[in-house]
């Protein structure tokens, strides 16, 4: 089973806690052996999804948007974004350099066309700019793929 990730980044520690629980337990829902977790390895729920898939003994794809993405990530997360690129089986690219909006749409595309479910840490709202959460959501479902929810009771973005 391949399961892509996405969600919103800037969560409180308090909605972090929450979120790792809800992702751990959808990952509990599947055979390890047979769990493959497609994620961009941006920090929160990307990040926070491989490392369960990873813990429970599955094992991650990476797609990459663009060239420069490590470098719009804050620096804060460099370490743990390098650690879990070479822990992946395969890691796919867009071709595209600029870290831009259009490079995440294009690089959550290609994680939707390698999945057979989508997770969406997401509060069902709009999205803020082109390719957030509910742009990817919206592209999932006309794919015909599967989109698993997980939004904790009571959390709250910014």
């Amino acid at each position: 089973m391949r399961i892509g990730i996405t969600g919103h980044r800037g969560l409180s520690a308090a909605v972090e806690k929450l979120v790792r629980a809800g992702l751990d337990a959808e990952v509990k829902k599947h055979e390890p052996t047979e769990l493959c977790g497609v994620s961009c390895i941006a920090d929160g729920p990307d990040t926070w999804f491989a490392e369960s898939v990873l813990a429970a003994g599955g094992r991650i794809e990476v797609v990459v948007p663009a060239d420069e993405y490590r470098d719009g990530l804050p620096s804060t997360h460099h370490a743990i974004y390098d650690a879990l690129l070479q822990q992946a089986v395969e890691v796919h690219h867009t071709g595209m350099t600029e870290s831009t909006s259009a490079a995440h749409m294009t690089g959550s595309e290609i994680l939707v066309g390698l999945v057979d479910r989508l997770i969406a840490v997401w509060d069902e709202q709009p999205a803020r700019g082109f390719g957030g959460t509910a742009d990817v959501v919206t592209y999932a479902r006309r794919s015909a793929v599967p989109v698993d929810i997980v939004w904790p009771e009571g959390a709250k973005r910014d």
